[in-house]
């Protein structure tokens, strides 16, 4: 079984290429509204996993975001693993861009909603292709909540990742949100940009599909 989590912002439809490619059942787990704007990452896990039987056995597949919340689950859900892709391992992976933004608390003052000003800007950040790519990551940027936009993004500066299980993970090699640089990764996708979830659906479902849980 595949359980899937969406990245920040996103929804189902970043999986729209990649379901019909798995050969075993899949879910996705749609976000839940932030209780608070200070509602810890750990709290946030265990209302996310509440969709999750106990006993469950397969894979928790987090994107971005989503890779720390399937990171988080995991650890209330032991007979599941981690596939991280276009994720971050652990919070010392935190690219030094983001800890600049952490350390002069700019997210702080720039509204989320402006990101829905400037898709162009997004575009070539996340690495979206155009055509049909494009207009989908315009139209899950215009749908963004800010509320939950503002906790997640101060949820993944601020996350204390000691103690999370090892994880299976993905990147692209053209990633600018999470860039590979040297580090340990068992599947580097060769041209993949953040958004590759739906640009190389069908090498990551490859890679999926032939996972062993033994």
């Amino acid at each position: 079984m595949f359980y899937l989590i969406p990245g920040l912002g996103a929804d189902e439809r970043v999986f729209q290429r990649l379901q019909p490619l798995l050969r075993e059942s899949s879910q996705v787990l749609p976000w839940l509204p932030p209780e608070s704007a200070d509602e810890p990452l750990p709290h946030y896990a265990a209302r996310m996993v509440g969709a999750i039987p106990v006993d469950a056995t397969g894979w928790l597949v987090g994107v971005s975001f989503g890779g720390v919340v399937a990171l988080e689950m995991q650890r209330l859900r032991p007979g599941l693993r981690p596939v991280l892709v276009s994720s971050l391992p652990d919070a010392q992976s935190l690219p030094l861009l983001l800890r600049l933004v952490r350390a002069s608390g700019l997210y702080r003052l720039v509204p989320p909603q402006w990101l829905k000003l400037f898709p162009r800007a997004g575009q070539l950040y996340f690495g979206v292709r155009g055509g049909a790519e494009y207009r989908l990551f315009r139209r899950i940027l215009l749908d963004m909540e800010p509320r939950y936009t503002r906790w997640a993004i101060n949820s993944l500066l601020h996350w204390n990742s000691t103690g999370v299980a090892p994880a299976v993970q993905l990147l692209g090699t053209r990633d600018r949100v999470f860039p590979p640089g040297n580090r340990p990764i068992d599947y580097r996708i060769s041209g993949g940009g953040h958004f590759m979830i739906l640009s190389h659906a069908e090498e990551i479902a490859q890679i999926l599909n032939g996972l062993d849980l033994g």
